[in-house]
């Protein structure tokens, strides 16, 4: 049977793999194409909310240029002609970051919605997917940083530096100092002085191993090829701190995380003293929730925390990840599965992955 010339126009239309896209509302389709509407006369992005129009009465365009040219306008509703909708959310939440970052005190989800032009719902939302964090929790961040930027002056007093970080009070501040510092104030200010740090290196198929424990829990595990320059850069974190030998039950620890290097998928039921960003300890969480003998990418895990644009920040996370195996990093690959850089050398990662996949 001979189809008409509406069918024809449908068929062609619905057999190309742009059309799809259009039905999907597609926002990762957004720029690559626009199509337009014959029966409205306005040319759309992918996804566009608006009524799926029928296939007959579509063309696609490769610009908005070649749209207008073609003689149709721009939709209202999805603004084709203007910046896509989440480079214009990228620039406000930058503009918001930049005014948290400077303001004097901690600033309310009211007031940033009502400064973006958003709902406070929906800043929420939109700040958590640029960014991977809540305003509340970005604001705490930055607070941090400036604290400990703060401490490392010479020239004030902790409590001075407390409250020039953002803190309103002293109170407020060392209830939730041990999760933005690990210690004490006082003790960041001299180098980790006054804390204990226990650590002992050993050597298992991957090369030299050190474990280190705090009184929190264990603090890093590395890898490396020379012992000595695995003590130094433990140093280098707490310069004044007091590294400490370990002793029999501390070597019976190191043995097990030795067993975890040879048998990955067995899993290292031991505290973790984690420090970290909140954005850092997101990943790191989500790094855990890998089962063993499995492996997602960087994009798959900006996914999971519900920062889909942040694929470059959780491939910083995990190569600052002090815990080796236990956070198991290493299960982190390429979109196309490849390796990709690995903090204690690609090698070990392979070798890390082929063992769990044997298991």
């Amino acid at each position: 049977m001979t189809m008409n010339k509406t069918d024809q126009l449908a068929a062609a239309t619905v057999n190309d793999p742009r059309w799809a896209a259009v039905a999907a509302r597609d926002a990762g389709a957004d720029g690559r194409f626009f199509y337009s509407v014959k029966t409205t006369g306005v040319y759309c992005r992918p996804s566009c909310g608006a009524r799926l129009p029928r296939p007959e009465n579509v063309a696609f365009h490769p610009s908005t240029q070649a749209a207008e040219a073609a003689g149709f306008r721009a939709c209202q509703r999805c603004r084709p002609d203007q910046p896509p909708l989440s480079q214009q959310h990228a620039q406000t939440v930058a503009a918001l970051c930049r005014f948290i970052e400077s303001a004097e005190a901690v600033t309310t989800l009211e007031a940033l919605s009502e400064r973006a032009g958003l709902s406070p719902h929906h800043l929420h939302r939109v700040f958590k997917a640029v960014t991977g964090l809540t305003p509340k929790a970005y604001a705490a961040a930055h607070r941090a940083r400036r604290l400990r930027g703060e401490l490392d002056r010479s020239d004030n007093t902790v409590t001075e530096a407390i409250y020039d970080a953002g803190y309103n009070a002293n109170s407020r501040f060392y209830e939730e100092s041990g999760r933005v510092l690990g210690m004490t104030p006082s003790a960041w200010r001299a180098g980790g002085a006054d804390t204990e740090i226990r650590f002992a290196i050993g050597q298992c198929s991957l090369g030299a191993i050190l474990v280190a424990r705090s009184a929190r829990g264990v603090c890093a595990i590395a890898l490396g090829d020379d012992p000595e320059q695995l003590a130094r850069d433990l140093q280098d974190r707490f310069p004044q701190a007091r590294l400490i030998g370990g002793d029999d039950d501390f070597e019976r620890l190191v043995a097990q995380v030795v067993g975890l290097i040879e048998a990955p998928q067995r899993g290292l039921d031991l505290p973790l003293d984690v420090r970290g960003t909140a954005f850092q300890q997101r990943v790191w969480q989500a790094l855990q929730d890998i089962a063993p003998g499995r492996t997602a990418s960087y994009s798959e895990i900006a996914e999971r925390i519900g920062a889909p644009a942040s694929v470059r920040a959780v491939a910083q996370a995990c190569g600052a990840n002090p815990i080796a195996v236990a956070i198991p990093c290493h299960r982190v690959v390429r979109r196309d599965g490849a390796l990709s850089g690995y903090r204690w050398g690609v090698e070990r990662k392979r070798a890390l992955l082929q063992r769990e996949s044997a298991a």
